[in-house]
């Protein structure tokens, strides 16, 4: 891969700078392929931030149409290191797409579903979330019909009914969002997370309203833009922390889950004291909750307070705490499998922090076995995988390219 030698001196960002112009293409353009927004670029290529994530390296090479993403690292290895130019898909994705939408103008003709009947169908295929090694295909293939049936009885029911069927229609689409997540095309992101909002606004339901913030701010946290990812999550919790006294358990649940979702923002952006400051917000939530307590989307919840310490002392690079906090937890309490998948994930970042390449790789070959769809799908574990596939002790290469091959961020 020959360069000249003033390329040789460029950093990251200086290179993707130079190949996104000599491809005629703009900062918004590129940026908005790897799901992020321009501010993010321009500090990447300026050198005020480091790109970190090998996740967004390789979207940054696939949206470059680069075939070796040592044209954008510099690395004069002699070793290729390829860029898969496909993105991740699902099978389910075509026919959730249709469902979300398929919008009819005239009058509809069926008879409308029973809207508590429709929304326990949406609680139990949440409890499938969970509890599936497998969820995004087996929630994949339950979605379409739930989601044309809520929009179906929101569109013919009355009175409380209706009101019932607009929960119903946040709820599911708020699922839709989670089972799409990473798959799913900007676009379809964007709708499914609004009219989330917008039937939960109609309900006139803070619970929902609150819900389908928190599942606004995932995106808004997810294509860089933190500062209004955290505007959204405290905005909703304000909205129904008035009402916590004489409220459910499921509003103090949500309420727990935003504070917790504002913890990890502000982790992902450095800011220590505020990220502890939430989750110590969001422990005493869970403090206040009658002992064994799970919120039914989002398993706010003792032991996923716990996994969240996980989480911010690895976003916040505190390798060491993360590694022990994890010590101290026992996996088997979280009724997520899901989440449970992903508590191992971050204790293999930890690891990997630390330099700890075998510790890693251990403990990604159990995140994968608890959910193998969860690390497939998930940026984090797939960056995890490609990095122990690329750095991997030489006795453990077998075990990290088996790896790295099952999840699809190996040699192809």
């Amino acid at each position: 891969m020959p360069e000249s030698s003033e390329d040789q001196d460029l950093h990251i960002g200086e290179r993707i700078k130079v190949l996104r112009e000599s491809r005629g293409m703009s900062r918004p353009v590129l940026a908005g392929l790897c799901g992020r927004g321009p501010d993010w670029l321009k500090k990447i290529e300026t050198g005020e931030r480091e790109l970190r994530s090998h996740t967004l390296l390789m979207r940054l090479a696939a949206a470059l149409q680069l075939s070796d993403l040592r044209a954008i690292t510099g690395e004069e290895t002699g070793v290729a290191q390829p860029v898969p130019l496909g993105r991740l898909n699902h099978p389910s994705l075509p026919a959730i797409w249709a469902a979300v939408m398929r919008r009819s103008f005239t009058p509809p003709t069926a008879d409308a579903p029973d809207a508590s009947a429709l929304l326990a169908r949406i609680t139990q295929t949440w409890k499938l979330w969970h509890t599936s090694g497998r969820n995004r295909t087996e929630v994949g293939a339950l979605l379409p019909e739930l989601i044309l049936d809520a929009g179906h009885a929101a569109a013919v029911l009355d009175g409380d009914e209706r009101r019932t069927a607009l929960v119903a229609l946040s709820d599911v689409y708020r699922l839709t969002g989670q089972a799409t997540a990473y798959v799913a095309p900007a676009e379809l992101a964007w709708v499914v997370a609004d009219r989330a909002l917008t039937a939960a606004q109609q309900a006139d339901a803070p619970e929902a309203i609150a819900a389908s913030a928190w599942n606004l701010g995932n995106i808004l946290r997810e294509t860089s833009y933190p500062e209004e990812a955290l505007r959204v999550v405290t905005e909703a919790a304000n909205l129904i922390r008035p009402h916590l006294d004489d409220a459910p358990a499921d509003w103090r649940g949500i309420y727990g889950a935003l504070q917790l979702h504002a913890a990890v923002t502000s982790a992902r952006d450095g800011q220590d004291g505020n990220a502890w400051r939430y989750w110590d917000a969001g422990d005493q939530v869970a403090k206040s909750l009658p002992s064994g307590y799970v919120h039914p989307s989002t398993v706010f919840g003792r032991a996923n307070v716990d996994f969240h310490a996980v989480s911010v002392a690895t976003d916040l690079r505190s390798s060491r705490k993360a590694v022990s906090l994890a010590d101290d937890i026992d996996p088997d309490v979280m009724p997520s499998i899901e989440r449970r998948s992903r508590l191992w994930v971050e204790v293999a970042r930890g690891h990997l922090q630390r330099g700890d390449r075998t510790a890693a790789l251990h403990v990604m070959i159990k995140a994968r076995h608890i959910s193998p769809e969860t690390v497939t799908y998930t940026p984090s574990a797939r960056t995890a995988a490609a990095e122990l596939w690329r750095k991997a002790p030489r006795a453990l290469r077998s075990e990290a390219r088996t790896l790295a091959e099952q999840v699809g961020v190996g040699p192809q």
